[in-house]
């Protein structure tokens, strides 16, 4: 099997999770209890462990291996700034989108680091497109909650199994555009793991925790775990 399509298959395993999540939600969500109340927050709590363990084992890692003391800071701190300037844009304009978007501003930046670097390493390239599945999971269980609100079931299935190819395309294109530029990859490796570090602490942390219920947070651990499970397999 050629390098494109190994990236297909890999990113599609990374991308179809959004849809996955998003069919269990909506199987889940037809019945209520406190239990599903806990599993939806130790569902968040995951995402954000595997979040963090892409961020220790996957991005960062490369970039400070590539990058200069200077520009690992500038695009680090570039991808915390402008993940929450479109943060802050989404809290105002609001809408049903809110979830879906913050899902891709991740899952872009992540997928074309898959296909750039996969020529190089096709370990790194599987061990990153676990890590990008992981967090999507959980991502298109609670983008589907998000968009139900403002849409009916068939229509939000179609977009978010329509999301789950973008990572397709964005591999490709990092592939085809920046497979010779290791320090661009680097560098956008950088970007995002600053970018996630702060939707980790703006917003799924936050949304992980319940009053007088400690369950939760465990997922965060069993997330991370499975990283550093992942990473150890391949290295």
């Amino acid at each position: 099997m050629n390098n494109t399509l190994q990236i297909i298959l890999y990113s599609s395993l990374a991308g179809f999770p959004i849809i996955i999540g998003g069919l269990i939600s909506s199987v889940f969500q037809t019945r209520k209890s406190d239990l599903k109340a806990e599993i939806n927050h130790w569902i968040v709590a995951f995402g954000g462990g595997a979040l963090l363990s892409a961020i220790a084992f996957a991005l960062i890692p490369k970039a400070i291996v590539d990058l200069s003391y200077v520009e690992l800071t500038v695009f680090f701190l570039s991808g915390t700034l402008a993940f929450m300037f479109v943060d802050i844009i989404i809290a105002r304009i609001g809408g049903s989108l809110a979830q879906a978007i913050s899902m891709m501003m991740d899952f872009i930046p992540e997928a074309l680091a898959l296909g750039a670097s996969f020529a190089h390493n096709r370990n790194f390239g599987l061990l990153l497109a676990m890590f990008i599945g992981m967090q999507n999971l959980p991502e298109g269980f609670n983008s589907y909650l998000e968009l139900r609100k403002k849409m009916k079931k068939r229509s939000t299935l179609l977009l978010m199994l329509g999301l789950s190819f973008i990572g397709i395309f964005a591999a490709l294109s990092g592939e085809y555009f920046l497979n010779s530029h290791p320090k661009t990859i680097s560098s956008i490796m950088s970007f995002a793991g600053g970018g996630i570090l702060y939707l980790v602490f703006q917003d799924i942390a936050p949304l992980s925790k319940r009053r007088k219920d400690w369950i939760p947070a465990t997922g965060a651990s069993i997330g991370f775990l499975i990283g550093m499970i992942g990473e150890k397999l391949l290295r």
